[in-house]
């Protein structure tokens, strides 16, 4: 007797409504990768590669559309059929596909799909998951009334052409990818990753799926490979010039002061545009930014962050939906609150070990602080760990003098005594305000661009016009970035005592030391450092995105809990 039971067909009922055919191509990554396939089609994520540029201008000419798809009722014997970039959909199997290539006469039509790479000497002439998505053409042309049995593939860089026979065995394997496909995206659970799969390193979602680092945290398995991800030259423009106005010709951002052109940026090399006091922005350049998926950053004149501006935003609402629900659970925001505190009171205790220039070594304030950061872990509520942490930051910043190097003249020192804002009443005081804000900002950019809502925190709850979330995820990167950029700044001379300014009881920079500073503070972003528990090097800017993705994979279910940046 056959233990084993054959696999049922899900026959799928004809489409109604607003539900959304499913893309040819989205079989065909489910073929190659479930975990690919539900990250891009239900959770909206891309990224691009070598790969998908260059498969991109690859398929440029076909990607044109030429000649004429005639109803198949109306095709004539003597007329052959050569039609480009056509796209068909079929309501009955729910799906839509983009043809390449269409060849044939009234007898039979034959798509032809074009790939980027060599022909493959494999087993039925091609991969499955080219087949599948090949044979879904096939399958949509029968639905328009068209014959056809058989695809062809054509490989770019072999120029070869392998002929695919739609046979019983193809439309199977195609049924089960598509019902598959279906299967996941109702049920709502992002599938498990491969484990050491060939296919991550050169997946273009290898930085958004996190494979190794998944498996890691969950099973702790095989250590990750390092983060084959594209490395992003584009970085942000500062714009802070009185009555400036940035507009876009071309393919650039021009930047003018009274109608006079002071400089220009490519809208490639542009990260995030950030405007600080009355800058205007044409409407044109604002379309085009968001159309782009460029933010543009608010600040006033005096540094304080106002909000940003970006397109429809991302389209993880799965992710949105999580980190809603989490907010709601007073267990799960007190268990990444000690996390964040904790991390942040470990960072502040090794910036004050490196950057220490007293004679003596901090053994008991470094001792202290470690303390603190054992109690936050069994702070009872956040009340409790609110107060725990003011304490852990009234001795770090008590023992902050110690790495300043005093200048000799000026007519401000960098004496430091106590942390005060609102507004900041001396130089040190108003770096660190200042390096705040542009944190802040930088991690509401970082979390919008990931998917999460902003301003709906953990630890920092919600208050309007406030960004809890980015407050809450900066925490433990204030002493790695923020300070360590004051501190370098002031010991290298990078900022002066003559780059201040007085006025009505508050200290702020001078247009030239913002400049100066905020020259600084990037470079920081892009220093690498060696991640303690995965062991590659990545940026700090780098780090911050990785950081976002792991608190998704921990609200999302793929991983147990949280790991915290703490550097070594």
């Amino acid at each position: 007797m056959d233990d084993q039971q054959p696999e049922l067909p899900l026959p799928f009922p004809e489409l109604s409504g607003d539900l959304p055919l499913m893309p040819a191509r989205m079989v065909n990554e489910y073929q190659y990768c479930p975990r690919l396939a539900y990250l891009e089609w239900v959770q909206g994520e891309w990224a691009d590669s070598a790969d998908t540029v260059d498969g991109r201008f690859k398929h440029r000419r076909v990607d044109k559309p030429g000649g004429d798809l005639p109803p198949s009722g109306t095709l004539d014997e003597t007329t052959p059929i050569h039609a480009r970039s056509i796209t068909l959909s079929s309501n009955r199997l729910g799906l839509i596909a983009k043809m390449d290539l269409i060849e044939g006469d009234a007898d039979s039509v034959t798509p032809v799909d074009y790939k980027r790479g060599k022909r493959p000497h494999v087993a039925h002439g091609a991969y499955d998951p080219e087949r599948v998505q090949l044979c879904i053409q096939g399958m949509i042309l029968e639905e328009h009334g068209y014959t056809c049995c058989q695809g062809i593939l054509y490989y770019v860089a072999s120029k070869d052409r392998v002929r695919i026979e739609f046979d019983a065995e193809l439309r199977a394997l195609t049924h089960n990818a598509i019902d598959g496909l279906r299967l996941i995206a109702i049920g709502g659970q992002t599938p498990e990753p491969l484990e050491d799969s060939p296919k991550c390193p050169r997946c273009s979602l290898v930085g958004i799926c996190l494979p190794d680092e998944v498996q890691f945290l969950k099973y702790q398995r095989t250590e990750p490979r390092p983060l084959a991800v594209a490395r992003n030259e584009a970085l942000p423009i500062y714009v802070q010039a009185h009555h400036a106005k940035v507009a876009k010709r071309g393919e650039t951002l021009e930047i003018s002061i009274d109608d006079h052109k002071v400089q220009t940026a490519r809208l490639i090399d542009t990260s995030q545009l950030v405007l600080m006091g009355n800058i205007y922005v044409t409407t044109p350049t604002l379309h085009e930014l968001m159309a782009r998926g460029i933010p543009v950053s608010w600040y006033s004149y005096g540094g304080w962050f106002l909000g940003h501006t970006i397109g429809t935003g991302h389209k993880n609402i799965e992710l949105r939906a999580a980190q809603y629900r989490a907010s709601f659970e007073p267990h799960t925001c007190l268990r990444l609150a000690r996390q964040f505190i904790a991390a942040k009171i470990l960072n502040c205790r090794t910036l004050l070990r490196r950057n220490w220039r007293g004679a003596e070594k901090p053994e008991q304030i470094l001792a202290l602080l470690k303390r603190d950061a054992a109690n936050v872990t069994r702070a009872a509520d956040l009340p409790m760990l609110l107060g725990l942490e003011g304490a852990a930051a009234a001795r770090y910043f008590a023992a902050f003098p110690h790495l300043i190097k005093q200048p000799n003249t000026g007519s401000y020192t960098f004496d430091f005594t106590t942390r005060n804002r609102r507004p900041p009443s001396d130089p040190v005081n108003a770096l660190l305000s200042f390096a705040y804000a542009v944190l802040v900002r930088s991690w509401t950019v970082t979390l919008s661009a990931v998917g999460f809502d902003p301003y709906c925190g953990f630890y920092h709850q919600p208050r309007y016009g406030r960004p809890a979330l980015a407050l809450d995820l900066m925490e433990a990167y204030r002493p790695l970035i923020a300070d360590s950029v004051v501190i370098q700044t002031i010991n290298n001379g990078e900022i002066r005592p003559s780059d201040f300014i007085a006025a009505a009881g508050s200290v702020a920079l001078t247009p030239d030391g913002r400049k100066r500073f905020l020259a600084a503070f990037e470079r920081r972003l892009s220093h690498e450092i060696t991640h303690p528990l995965f062991g590659y090097a990545v940026s700090y800017r780098r780090l911050m995105e990785l950081q976002a993705r792991l608190l998704g994979r921990y609200l999302l279910g793929d991983i147990p809990e949280y790991p915290e940046f703490r550097t070594r």
